[in-house]
């Protein structure tokens, strides 16, 4: 058989910037960066005669040291828990605990600050008790005080009136009473929404109220917080241009509990490009990247001894859905009949084939990820479920009116308007570049006038927050606990809120029926999956009849793991763990963390 050469841009070059390497801060937006080009072939002799990345990048001991990149992609300057997107990899789920983590494979909540599971006292009466002996890293006990300060740090009408990310949770919460040292009552109004409840029971950070309220404001919000005290196993050691270094905290109280985390420390490498991830995942100086890495199955196939999730295509998870937002203050996009045309004329197979190299799966219709297949209608996808069809997309054009007027090969609009469309996505998103020229060529197919352009990061987010944007690309509906947040992303509201949006609906759709059943949705008990799957396949309905946002491909969880010095990762095989792979900032409560404890260390040879 012949040998595959893996793909790379000059190893000996690439691994001597690592050290120095410096970008600028990415957006929040997990996963999408990718700077080169996917096609320069070096031999694997060059790979074996370059400088071991072991050597170049650690003094510590390699059997006790884990090696991880995908998420910090610049210097990192913030440690906050409150600093949305920005704080440094780790600081949620390895220095500050939530009081449950959550598995989205098998949809399970594990109390983790708490003592058990979630206790409904009564409709609108929440018990949280706290396990016995939680020590913040300093020696000082974590008690019931320090959740209800954190909570009423979001509390708009409390003592602190700071605007944090679990805010939302106060337009249902009624107050949060200390019952005991160990023990939470919240309170809610009337009709608690139970999925949202849940959905910041894993996301919330508790922070020490003995530091924390002795700050203002600004430093709550803003703050560098690098001397963090915090209650994880691991604690915050060092950082440079290049790196951080957590340390683990031998003294964490979940020893007893949990058990040890494997790794002694754990370096996270600022990401330079993704050939540097690529030349030192192949080194041994990475053992789990979180780099979107081309030429995956030559590196899970070529003898390596790198994995991802699944042997086979797609190899990753899928961790989100990338979907064609659409402008609907823009005409003729605000034509359902032509939002309906777009869905038909796009090839997805193209984009997951000859684009991602079979790493992504396209998307359902219904754009819910592989994880809530559990509430997909097959009966409502059999009825307005789409696949790629140019010709029906013709039809559908030509039926409200849409014709080539002038014969430049471009349909004109109802009115014999020339129709001239933009479809965007960042400059030097290599991926998603050519996903939208596909997009574009697909249009041309049909006789639509869509150009692709390639703004700026900056000028791309401006447009989809202000609304000035026609078509264009993105990712932000994640995994999490609830289909919920995916229907909160579609249907974001009320518009008048959303001049200036700041997650979701950003092409503006209104459907009131549509805001009100992903109100109804967010009142669904936790496990009531009956309950869930009959508002969602309303949902389903709305999503596939008024095209709000055309599902394109489910973004993988990229992952690439070595087996050089680390092993038992986890996987899809029958025999391994299945959590997720993941350093990415929310992934470490959503079972990450619980990776490192089935971590074992290759035995000395």
């Amino acid at each position: 058989m012949r040998k595959q050469f893996l793909t790379v841009l000059s190893i000996l070059v690439m691994l001597s910037l690592v050290l120095v390497a410096c970008t600028p801060a990415a957006p929040e937006t997990i996963i999408q960066t990718v700077e080169v080009e996917k096609e320069v072939v070096v031999t694997q002799e060059v790979i074996v005669e370059a400088t071991p990345a072991a050597e170049v990048v650690t003094s510590y001991p390699r059997n006790e040291t884990l090696y991880t990149s995908g998420t910090q992609w610049g210097p990192p300057s913030s440690w906050n828990p409150f600093n949305g997107g920005g704080y440094a990899m780790g600081t949620i789920g390895l220095v500050y605990e939530t009081l449950y983590i959550y598995d989205p494979l098998s949809d399970q909540f594990t109390p983790w600050l708490a003592a058990e599971d979630m206790n409904w006292v009564d409709g609108t009466t929440l018990e949280i008790k706290l396990r016995d002996g939680i020590t913040w890293s300093d020696g000082s006990a974590l008690t019931a005080d320090d959740v209800v300060f954190t909570y009423e740090l979001a509390n708009p009408n409390g003592d602190y009136k700071v605007g944090l990310n679990f805010t939302g949770l106060w337009n249902f919460l009624d107050s949060i009473v200390k019952v005991d040292d160990l023990t939470v009552d919240f309170k809610f109004k009337e009709n608690p929404a139970y999925q949202e409840v849940g959905f910041y029971l894993w996301q919330t950070p508790i922070v020490p109220k003995a530091i924390w309220s002795a700050m203002d404001v600004a430093d709550i919000t803003g703050g560098a917080n690098e001397d963090a005290v915090g209650s994880g196993p691991y604690k915050f050691e060092s950082h440079d241009q290049d790196r951080q270094v957590l340390v683990r905290d031998d003294n964490w109280w979940g020893i007893e509990t949990f058990g040890m985390p494997a790794p002694v420390r754990i370096v996270d490498i600022v990401n330079g490009s993704n050939n540097v991830a690529l030349g030192l995942i192949l080194q041994g100086g990475l053992d789990l990247s979180n780099n979107f890495l081309p030429g995956v199955a030559s590196l899970v196939e070529g003898g390596y001894g790198i994995e991802t999730y699944y042997p086979d295509p797609p190899y990753m998870l899928s961790a989100n859905v990338a979907a064609l937002i659409i402008n609907q203050q823009v005409k003729p996009l605000d034509d359902v009949n032509f939002r309906k045309a777009l869905a038909y004329m796009i090839d997805l197979n193209d984009i997951v084939v000859n684009d991602y190299t079979n790493i992504v799966k396209a998307a359902d219709p219904t754009g819910l990820l592989p994880i809530w297949d559990k509430y997909v209608d097959q009966d409502m996808v059999a009825q307005y479920g789409w696949t790629y069809d140019p010709e029906m997309a013709k039809k559908i054009l030509a039926d409200a009116g849409y014709k080539d007027i002038d014969n430049d090969g471009f349909v004109e609009d109802k009115d014999g308007n020339k129709i001239e469309l933009t479809v965007t996505c960042p400059s030097g998103w290599t991926d998603w570049m050519a996903a939208i020229q596909i997009i574009s060529k697909n249009a041309a197919a049909v006789g639509i006038n869509i150009v692709p352009d390639y703004p700026d990061y900056g000028p791309w987010r401006d447009a989809q927050l202000k609304g000035t944007f026609e078509l264009s690309l993105q990712n932000e509906a994640q995994m999490s606990s609830t289909p919920w947040s995916y229907y909160k992303w579609v249907f974001q509201n009320p518009l008048e809120n959303i001049a200036t949006a700041q997650y979701g609906n950003y092409g503006r759709y209104d459907n009131p029926t549509a805001f009100d059943l992903v109100n109804q949705l967010d009142q669904v008990a936790l496990g009531d999956d009956e309950g869930i799957k009959a508002i969602t396949s309303q949902l389903q309905e709305i999503t596939m009849t008024e095209f709000p946002t055309i599902p394109l491909w489910y973004n993988g969880l990229w992952s690439q793991t070595s087996n050089a010095v680390w092993t038992n990762w986890p996987s899809s095989a029958e025999d391994a763990n299945h959590y997720l792979p993941a350093t990415w900032r929310g992934y470490w409560n959503m079972s990450a963390i619980q990776m490192l404890l089935e971590l074992e260390p290759v035995p000395a040879q």
